[in-house]
């Protein structure tokens, strides 16, 4: 416990407090020591053991229809020892590791107990034993509410502990709302489908095997989820390394790429596009300068003017870009971001001269974030303009280089959310010898 910062000791151990004040009725039952009262208790705790040890080894994630079905089928007290086993014998390599086992032991009970002791109190136990389509899911949906509810507040605990910040500070109620509360909902509603399916199972004639059928395509769904997970990670490491490859070699740009990607997803957000292409848009402005890898680097960094030849090869790094992710399916249109981002609504752009509509709408977005924060980031050869004069230069340039909706776009979302521009060079801005300005009515900026 040495290596838990104090705040997070006093967290673990409230909750452990709370979770034997929890199981503390078992002691008061006359039947505690009868074992055909453990039968099922013992047979939820170790099938759930098995589960999350097969699970979180194979695919890296969490198991909950077992936790659920014990939280439909047992007393409160009794479903809160059915995660117990799990969690403390849960392998963790890290010198907190025995406070880490402690923590989830009493994390998962007291989330279980506050599922039974919901489903209890909205007639479930009679629910289970008599099921009747669709009484039966009011107390199953109350349980899974409750379950993710304590999970949330105890995570949200730990984590102002572990920060130290404020836990219940102004708005927090909303963030947990609208941030793990809503997001863990939809999932563990998913496994409370399954929880309630393998405990009413459970109580037919059928019996506990009959039940265990149910976690087949659970297993299966789990499987599937850990193979996108692992795509998606993939994805997210290739992307990585080729911003880090450009950034490398193209230090007075440092940190760029991320932030075009962040003023795309502000862009595609206030125009409404679903989620997936926002993400999309989040690739097109990463990777926008990816083609720089193909450029000579004594150009990038050159001081003074470059020559019409050399401005001839920086122009084709939206065309290297494009030839390098071309393979990469899961880009989508960002690939056609990364060749147009320079094309100008006037058809003076390049690499093709595309005017207005030909050039791709993820195109004219990418073009706008690229701009916007190429004039707002703070590099070491000037300042940085106020993101106010910036958008003013966008409004100005509309309708001749940039879209006029990406423009509207971005002035209301910084209007809404700000803006935050960052050094994105090595050292703090100082003189330097003159070095090719950004053009931003041209588009000709490096």
């Amino acid at each position: 416990m040495e290596a838990v910062p104090a705040r997070a000791r006093a967290c673990v151990t409230c909750a452990v407090l709370l979770a034997l004040l929890c199981v503390l009725p078992l002691t008061d039952t006359p039947v505690v020591w009868t074992v055909a009262s453990w039968r099922a208790p013992l047979l939820l705790a170790a099938l759930y053991a098995l589960c999350d040890q097969v699970v979180r080894r194979r695919f890296g994630g969490t198991f909950y229809p077992v936790l659920l079905a014990a939280a439909f089928l047992l007393t409160p007290a009794a479903a809160a020892l059915v995660p117990l086993p799990a969690a403390l014998l849960s392998p963790a390599e890290h010198p907190a590791a025995p406070a880490r086992r402690v923590w989830r032991a009493a994390r998962a009970s007291l989330a279980v107990w506050a599922a039974a002791s919901t489903h209890r109190a909205l007639g479930g136990a009679d629910a289970v034993t008599h099921p009747a389509f669709p009484q039966v899911l009011l107390p199953a949906g109350g349980a899974v509410l409750a379950f993710c509810l304590v999970l949330t507040v105890l995570d949200g605990a730990m984590l102002a502990a572990v920060t130290a910040a404020p836990a219940w500070g102004r708005g927090a109620l909303r963030r947990i709302w609208r941030g793990p509360f809503t997001h863990s909902l939809a999932p563990v509603a998913v496994h409370g489908l399954a929880g309630l399916m393998t405990a009413v199972l459970w109580k037919s004639p059928y019996g506990p095997v009959a039940a265990l059928l149910v976690l087949l395509p659970m297993g299966v769904s789990c499987w599937v989820f850990a193979q996108y997970h692992r795509e998606r990670t993939a994805h997210q490491a290739t992307i990585r390394a080729l911003v880090q490859a450009v950034d490398i070699k193209d230090g007075y740009t440092r940190g760029h790429s991320e932030r075009v990607g962040q003023a795309s997803v502000m862009i595609a957000r206030e125009l409404g596009m679903d989620d997936d292409r926002v993400e999309v848009l989040r690739f097109a402005g990463i990777l926008h300068d990816v083609g720089k890898l193909g450029v000579p680097t004594r150009l990038l960094r050159k001081d003074g003017p470059l020559t019409p030849e050399e401005r001839r090869i920086i122009e084709l790094h939206p065309e290297y870009g494009h030839e390098m992710v071309r393979g990469i399916s899961f880009l989508g249109e960002a690939r056609a971001a990364i060749l147009h981002h320079h094309e100008r609504l006037d058809g003076t752009g390049y690499p093709y001269g595309l005017a207005g509509a030909q050039i791709p709408e993820c195109a004219r977005v990418v073009a706008v974030a690229d701009a916007f924060d190429a004039m707002t980031s703070t590099r070491s050869y000037r300042r940085a303009r106020p993101v106010d004069v910036a958008v003013a230069e966008l409004k100005r340039c509309a309708g001749a280089q940039f879209d006029p909706r990406m423009v509207t776009a971005l002035a209301a979302a910084l209007g809404r959310h700000g803006w935050r521009p960052a050094v994105t060079a090595d050292e703090p801005a100082r003189p330097q010898p003159p070095r090719q300005r950004t053009h931003y009515r041209t588009g000709a900026h490096r």
